[in-house]
């Protein structure tokens, strides 16, 4: 039997990956995204290589009823709740002084409470399933270190999101499920072309050139792709990664090393 699997947020860039990329490890992955018709989409391009499309549900990883909803459904057209992926995030560039209470409000209720409430709401379900659970939440290279401009309220929710983490790691652990994080770098999606155009206009200068700014911060010379993402991912969900809890794994090209 397939192992069941949910990922949020998955409607394109690193989320899309991900499901994609456990699909194409045998798992049953169920998509979800707060744009139904994006989490449709990846569903369908996902059924051109399986032959036939995972489910795809509409989630506001901010409301945990419907957080709920989605594992308890998971689990009951399943049998189980495997493996759960909290993807879903936003970014805003700002200078720090610009950052408005309403936005700062906005990206922790995103990219941490999101992840607080998917992580209680998929722990509930495997622990009433005793299945021996996993889940990972996709924290960022950001998550490690301050050193990175226009970005203070995302730098704090990726921060909160490897401190919590840790502390489910901790307390799930005497219920055999595994928490971790991965923290990407400078990986080529629809959020960094946007984000691309705002440290554009902040800096004074082009997209292509931040780009290359991003490159050149890179030991591995390239930009990071979701597909680099993805599998990592995949390896925490897996088998060989079931001693491995609490970590903040870091996926940069060398970008940050700690």
């Amino acid at each position: 039997m397939n192992r069941i699997a949910v990922v949020t947020g998955a409607g394109s860039g690193i989320g899309r990956a991900i499901a994609t990329e456990l699909a194409a490890r045998d798992l049953t992955v169920v998509v979800t995204d707060l744009d139904i018709a994006s989490a449709e989409a990846t569903a369908a391009e996902i059924g051109k290589s399986a032959g036939i499309a995972p489910a795809a549900l509409a989630l506001d990883v901010t409301d945990p009823e419907q957080a709920q909803a989605v594992a308890e459904r998971v689990a009951r057209d399943h049998g189980t709740l495997d493996v759960w992926i909290s993807n879903a995030g936003i970014s805003k560039m700002q200078n720090f002084l610009d950052i408005t209470q309403a936005d700062l409000r906005q990206t922790l209720r995103v990219n941490l409470e999101g992840v607080f409430l998917c992580g209680q709401a998929a722990a509930r379900v495997m622990i009433a399933a005793r299945s021996k659970g996993c889940i990972v939440n996709v924290a960022s290279m950001a998550g490690k270190q301050g050193r990175v401009p226009y970005l203070a309220d995302y730098v704090a929710s990726k921060f909160g999101v490897v401190g919590l983490t840790q502390a489910m790691a901790f307390e799930l652990a005497k219920y055999d499920i595994t928490v971790n994080s991965v923290c990407p770098g400078y990986v080529a999606t629809p959020m960094q072309d946007r984000e691309l155009g705002w440290e554009a206009a902040l800096r004074g200068t082009d997209p292509q050139t931040v780009k290359q700014l991003y490159v050149d911060d890179t030991p591995l010379g390239r930009l990071e792709t979701p597909q680099d993402v993805a599998r990592a991912v995949a390896f925490l969900a897996g088998s060989d990664a079931r001693f491995i809890t609490g970590e903040a794994l870091a996926i940069n090209g060398g970008a940050f090393m700690d």
